[in-house]
């Protein structure tokens, strides 16, 4: 028997299907992009650095304490928004939503998350109205492999002493908090994960200094810093979560940030699509449009759709972080939603320059800049290869249980 019509009330909405709440958050965020970011794109390009007053626009207009509840200061929003955020930010400039990403779903997440009491009065005020945050676990031989990282953190006392060097560290020339992992155990298998633990570390903290910013083929006004520790006294207040458990406070925390760097780049797609369209919609040869001729509008027809996939896998997997989905759940969605928005982002940047043309190509133009940002997609917060590795150790458990090396894929290049 043919089921009753649901009524138009009841039925499912799409995923890309807003509420009024939320819809208004997109376009007070696309209105700042468009009015306080966009214009000063090229030059934070140029210079290699976040322009001071943006920054202080940024936490003026809640962007950098979105989730942050309202009694510490923040705007009160959930995972959603910041996902909102970033996008709209990366349709201007990816620079500024990285900056944005790490603040909030890698720093502020954390400490809302795993935080205890004290650290969530002492923090989350700092982190909503001028404090920039910086989440510290690359090495020099723990990139991938997160895993791997060198650095310790010895017991003395009522507190610890951290020695060894961060290197690939987003935000950390901003910063003047950091979240820093370090090993507190050792690895008791080539399988298993070491004892590692997570420190809220003070960037006026003795002995630890942050390097000069490393030049960068993209989202060059986004700081990259070495951080290194010499002997860095931590209080076991400042721990975050239990000791011995940053493992799991990482990949945790790590679903979200690579949520975040998806946002990232299908922002990035669509604005470079968007300069695609309206180049070949206004662009004439041969006495007519281009957008006229097949070769032009297919391969943008075509690309308007992995947009459109890549954001709707983005946003099912935003609801799903939300949720309280196993964790295996969390890292195959995380991991799928990054890879895929990368791959779509360089796909339609690269496109946009060749339809531009020699305008493209330009140094002078969006699209150019959008190419050159594209490309970090596929490498931090896990490269393509960890995140296919990720995907498939999990694919390949019929109880549905995450393996070891699944979780230890999470990779760090922050």
């Amino acid at each position: 028997m043919k089921p009753p019509n649901p009524s138009l009330d009841n039925a499912p909405r799409p995923l890309t299907d807003l509420s009024p709440a939320a819809e208004a958050w997109r376009r007070k965020v696309r209105d700042f992009a468009r009015d306080r970011v966009a214009p000063r794109v090229r030059g934070m390009d140029e210079a290699g650095r976040l322009d001071d007053a943006l920054v202080r626009g940024l936490f003026e207009h809640g962007l950098m304490g979105i989730e942050i509840p309202e009694m510490y200061g923040g705007g009160g929003g959930d995972l959603f928004d910041v996902v909102l955020a970033i996008e709209e930010l990366a349709r201007v400039d990816p620079s500024v939503a990285v900056f944005v990403d790490v603040q909030n779903a890698l720093v502020a997440s954390a400490l809302l998350r795993h935080g205890s009491g004290d650290q969530k009065r002492r923090h989350l005020p700092r982190l909503a109205s001028g404090v920039t945050g910086a989440y510290a676990i690359s090495e020099e031989r723990a990139g991938s492999d997160a895993f791997a990282l060198a650095t310790r953190a010895e017991p003395d006392g009522d507190a610890y002493v951290l020695n060894g060097r961060k290197r690939w560290i987003t935000s950390a020339a901003e910063a003047g908090l950091f979240l820093v992992f370090a090993r507190t155990g050792e690895r008791p298998s080539a399988s298993a994960p070491p004892g590692l633990s997570a420190f809220l570390v003070e960037r006026d903290a003795p002995g630890l200094t942050v390097g000069a910013a490393v030049p960068k083929m993209g989202i060059r006004a986004s700081s990259t810093c070495e951080v290194v520790l010499e002997n860095v006294r931590v209080r076991r207040a400042d721990l975050l979560g239990r000791p011995d458990d940053g493992g799991s406070l990482m990949v945790a925390t790590l679903d979200i940030g690579k949520l975040g760097i998806a946002a990232q780049l299908v922002g990035l797609a669509d604005g470079a699509l968007q300069h695609a369209l309206s180049h070949a919609e206004e662009r004439e040869q041969f006495g007519t449009r281009i957008w006229d001729f097949q070769g032009v509008r297919f391969p943008l027809a075509r690309l308007a759709a992995e947009v459109e996939a890549a954001r709707v896998l983005l946003y099912n997997t935003a609801r799903l972080l939300q949720g309280e989905a196993p964790q295996h759940e969390r890292l195959k969605a995380s991991s799928m939603a990054k890879y895929v928005a990368s791959a779509v982002a360089e796909r339609v940047a690269s496109q946009a320059v060749e339809t531009l043309g020699g305008a493209g190509f330009a140094g002078n133009h969006p699209v150019e800049k959008l190419y050159r940002d594209a490309k970090i997609g596929a490498i931090y917060e896990g490269t393509s290869n960890v995140q296919f590795q990720t995907i498939a150790s999990l694919l390949s458990r019929r109880d549905g249980s995450a393996r070891p090396d699944g979780a230890a894929s999470v990779a760090g290049e922050e």
